[in-house]
C-alpha cells in the first residue's frame, strides 16, 4: 500500500515548520506557482493529501479551509524569468519567495523533490514528499490550486488553446491550438516543443510559385 500522507516525517525537525511545493513546471504556458504552509499540528483539514492525488472539488474545499487555519505564503516565478533562469531556477526562485511571503521565519523547511533553494535557512529536501509529508502536501495544494486559477484567468484573455481544462500542459488540444493560433506571451519559449510548434507555424505551405520550374537563369519563374 502506497505510504499515508502525515506527519511523521516531520515530528524530529523543529517548530515551527514549514512545507513547501510548487505547481507548473512542466506545461507549456504560464508561471511556476510555489506555496509555503505552516500547519497547527492541532487545527488541521481532515484529507490532506499531494494535490495530484485530489479530485478537484476536494482540492478547493480543502484549500479554502487551509488558508484559514494555517501560515501560509506564495511565491511566482513568471514566463519571463522561466525562460531566462530556465525551469529548474524559476522553480527554486519560486519556493523562496513562497517561504518569505509567509510573514514569519520558520525554523525548518522541507522541500518537496531533490534538492532544496540555496538560502540560508534550515531545509531539508524529501522526494516525493508531497505524498509522504502532510506540511508539504498542504502547500502542494496551495500552489495547485493558485496556479489553476490563475489559467483560468488567463484563457479568459487568450481563448483557444483551453487553458481553463489543460491549465497549460501540452495536451493535444493545446498543441493543436498552438500550432495554428501561434504563441502568445505566456508560452515559455524556451521550451524545446514551444519552439519546435512555432517553427512548424512559420513554415509557408507549399504554393504555386514553389512548385513552378526554375528558369535557365536560375531563378523561379511566376505568372
Amino acid at each position: 500500500m502506497p505510504r499515508r500522507c502525515s506527519f511523521k516525517l516531520e515530528l524530529d525537525f523543529p517548530q515551527p515548520l514549514a512545507g513547501v511545493d510548487e505547481a507548473g513546471c512542466a506545461p507549456l504556458a504560464g508561471p511556476v506557482v510555489a506555496a509555503a504552509c505552516i500547519l497547527d499540528r492541532q487545527k488541521f483539514p481532515r484529507g490532506i493529501d499531494d494535490s495530484k492525488n485530489l479530485p478537484i472539488e476536494k482540492r478547493e474545499a480543502i484549500y479554502a479551509r487551509l488558508i484559514d487555519c494555517s501560515a501560509w505564503g506564495v511565491g511566482v516565478a513568471t514566463v519571463e524569468e522561466i525562460d531566462t533562469i530556465n525551469i529548474y531556477w524559476a522553480r527554486m526562485l519560486a519556493m523562496t519567495r513562497a517561504v518569505e511571503a509567509l510573514g514569519l521565519e520558520p525554523a525548518w523547511v522541507l522541500v518537496d523533490g531533490n534538492a532544496c533553494p540555496k538560502w540560508q535557512r534550515p531545509s531539508k529536501a524529501i522526494v516525493d514528499g508531497d505524498a509522504k509529508c502532510r506540511s508539504i502536501a498542504a502547500a502542494s495544494i496551495i500552489a495547485k490550486v493558485t496556479r489553476d486559477r490563475m489559467m483560468v484567468d488567463y484563457a479568459a484573455a487568450h481563448p483557444g488553446y483551453g487553458w481553463e481544462h489543460n491549465r497549460g500542459y501540452p495536451t493535444p488540444d493545446h498543441r493543436r491550438a498552438l500550432r495554428e493560433l501561434g504563441p502568445t506571451p505566456l508560452h515559455r519559449r524556451s521550451f524545446g516543443l514551444v519552439r519546435q510548434m512555432m517553427a512548424e507555424a512559420a513554415q509557408p505551405e507549399l504554393g504555386l510559385e514553389e512548385m513552378q520550374p526554375a528558369s535557365p537563369e536560375g531563378h523561379t519563374t511566376s505568372c
